[in-house]
């Protein structure tokens, strides 16, 4: 194959009064193969992290162009909303002045010679034509979606709000303080999912679960997606995970998969470097065991923050089922701003809104997994479990400082 490909770049890059029409027609073809990719179930974000997993940063750099020319194929009208936001994060603009000049443009940018591009363009395509059909977790371009949460009035504010917290338990110096504005933080994510369930149910149409896929990359990509994990089910999400393509599939309702994501990646930021500070680990001979430290650290960190994050779901659940309001958002100075309107609760109470949405995520697994199977994950370190929940006492959390990809 390698050799195909070889030919094949020779014969592209050969004459340099034919680049342009080089450029032009290796755009075209690429419209074609990510249009298929669209259709196979394949999302920006993914076909991106396949690049960067499968190839490298010259082959992350034109999936990123490839996506964005044959973006303009699509108004932003045509696409949903977690789609956009993949464009945005990936930054997938052309910049190019026409689609002529596009090779040697990225030539110029990345200082290659014309074998080099055109073997690195071929290299990516063959990767994207060889990806199989994916369980799609939103409509391609141009159809519209079906229902699912859509943000009501104030939603934007509360996760404003919640993103304020953990900006300011990141900042603290202070364990405690940090810790009750974790936990203050994951009580106002359960209340707004509890007051999103009580007006669907209360609404003329019942809301659907959706669904997303964040990445989960090697190494340690078994404690990672037990963190996942642990923050889903928290949030009352499911979490489906696809090893051999580097991704979990989160199903749930919208407002609760956003809750999901922003958890996620501030706890990951926080696990890996918490984990680094800890430094390596060898035996009493000498023979490094950093390896299993590092899998039990961030196995014990995982299960520590579910139980912390089950007990902050859990108070706000019955503060809500006893029609309590929502404490203050106020530990150490934040200021909570008020928020949306009380939400009534129905003539037959919480619990069976929240049982029926449960259900309802449930069943949406069933039909998009058919096949599941469960998997465990060892740990053979005791210092690095020992370590790895003291560091998930210390969690805070925040959406400034590092991104995960989708």
């Amino acid at each position: 194959m390698e050799f195909v490909v070889d030919g094949a770049a020779s014969a592209l890059a050969a004459s340099a009064d034919r680049w342009p029409l080089v450029s032009r027609a290796l755009l075209g073809f690429a419209d074609r193969s990510v249009g298929r990719c669209w259709a196979a179930g394949w999302r920006p974000a993914d076909l991106v992290r396949v690049a960067r997993r499968e190839l490298g940063p010259v082959q992350v750099a034109l999936a990123v162009d490839l996506i964005a020319a044959e973006g303009r194929r699509h108004p932003a009208a045509a696409l949903d909303r977690r789609w956009q936001e993949q464009l945005r994060e990936l930054e997938a603009e052309p910049w190019w002045a026409s689609d002529e000049a596009y090779l040697q443009a990225f030539a110029d940018r990345h200082r290659m010679d014309r074998f080099a591009l055109a073997t690195a363009a071929l290299e990516l395509l063959r990767v994207w034509a060889l990806l199989p059909p994916v369980q799609p977790v939103g409509p391609v371009p141009g159809h519209s979606a079906p229902r699912v949460s859509a943000p009501r009035s104030g939603e934007p504010r509360m996760l404003g709000r919640i993103r304020a917290l953990l900006a300011k338990a990141e900042s603290t110096g202070f364990p405690d303080e940090a810790e009750a504005l974790t936990a203050k933080a994951q009580e106002l994510m359960a209340r707004h999912s509890i007051d999103e369930a009580l007006l669907s149910a209360g609404g003329p149409s019942a809301d659907r679960p959706a669904a997303l896929r964040i990445g989960v990359d090697n190494p340690y990509e078994g404690p990672k997606t037990m963190l996942l994990d642990a923050v889903a089910a928290a949030n009352r999400c499911r979490v489906v995970w696809a090893k051999e393509f580097g991704f979990c599939t989160v199903i749930g309702f919208d407002a609760d998969l956003d809750c999901v994501e922003l958890l996620y990646t501030s706890l990951l930021v926080q696990a890996t470097s918490a984990m680094q500070r800890a430094g390596s680990r060898k035996h009493k001979d000498g023979a490094a065991r950093t390896k299993a430290f590092r899998q039990s650290f961030l196995v014990a960190y995982a299960a520590r923050i579910r139980e912390r994050l089950a007990d902050a779901t859990e108070r706000a659940t019955e503060d809500a089922a006893a029609g309590r309001p929502a404490e203050p958002a106020e530990p150490g100075g934040v200021e909570d701003g008020g928020g949306a309107l009380p939400v009534p609760t129905p003539d037959g109470g919480l619990l069976p809104v929240l049982a029926a949405r449960a259900e309802a995520v449930d069943d949406a697994v069933g039909r998009m997994f058919p096949k599941l199977v469960s998997q465990r994950v060892r740990v053979s370190d005791g210092e690095g479990w020992v370590e790895g929940r003291a560091a998930a006492d210390r969690a805070t959390l925040h959406r400034g400082s590092g991104r995960i990809e989708r």
